[in-house]
């Protein structure tokens, strides 16, 4: 049963969605919402608290903070059953080759931040044998691209830590689940041209979560024409891939 879920880059498109779809297949008790963005966040929660017709306490987390995210979870009023990772930054590909403040907000925001914040809520979840993880990584990262490889890098590192935390608790009661959504209309990708057939609107990545959960599956793609598309990119050639312009 789950009663509490935490939801880490609540200000995003596809979190304000996971509220909605977790309070309608879960019905839980209460919502905790973390977001740098702190009042933008309230004024969300009050709208999915209206919405939902269940509790949605705002919290402020920055996880470019690495400190902020090491104290943050044992410092949570309700220790949540669910958690969901949904913050990412595509960031600069050029200013992130040329500036490193760039390249680590990118490494931060899509993996470091979130490895402190799930190591936490693995140790309390294992303890109690039971709780659900649940991260969004990215397509991105199954292989690198000239046009957006520190986003990629990042997103793998993601990916292969939640690989690893899934085997580690796999035996203690938790489910982690990676998320692999594909092209997202969503605010972070609003000024890029994309293919609506490989492209998921919010909503759809928000049921494949809840399906996924539902279902104990360990990895998802919203739309599953990816893993057929990234098994044609991933065992393309290095020699021939290296020139093509991905």
């Amino acid at each position: 049963m789950i009663k509490t879920v935490l939801i880490i880059g609540a200000n995003s498109d596809i979190a304000y969605e996971c509220v909605l779809a977790m309070a309608k297949y879960f019905s839980p008790q209460n919502f905790l919402l973390a977001s740098k963005n702190f009042e933008t966040l309230k004024q969300t929660a009050q709208d999915l608290q209206l919405r939902t017709h269940i509790p949605c306490q705002s919290l402020a987390l920055n996880v470019e903070d690495l400190n902020a995210c090491q104290s943050f979870y044992q410092n949570l009023p309700l220790k949540p059953d669910c958690v969901i990772y949904t913050a990412g930054y595509l960031g600069d590909e050029i200013k992130a080759e040329n500036d490193v403040s760039e390249a680590l907000k990118i490494l931060n925001i899509n993996y470091t931040g979130a490895m402190i914040l799930l190591e936490s809520a693995a140790a309390d979840m294992a303890a109690k044998k039971q709780g659900i993880i649940v991260g969004v990584s990215s397509v991105a990262g199954l292989r690198g691209r000239k046009k957006i490889y520190h986003y990629g890098a990042a997103k793998a590192a993601f990916a292969t830590f939640l690989s690893g935390l899934r085997n580690r608790l796999c035996s203690q009661g938790v489910h982690v689940m990676t998320v692999l959504p594909g092209f997202v209309d969503t605010k972070m990708t609003k000024h890029l041209t994309l293919p609506k057939a490989l492209t998921a609107s919010p909503q759809k990545v928000a049921e494949s979560i809840v399906q996924g959960i539902k279902k104990s599956r360990d990895v998802i793609y919203a739309k599953p024409v990816w893993r057929h598309v990234m098994l044609i990119i991933r065992h393309i050639p290095e020699k021939i891939f290296k020139r093509l312009d991905l």
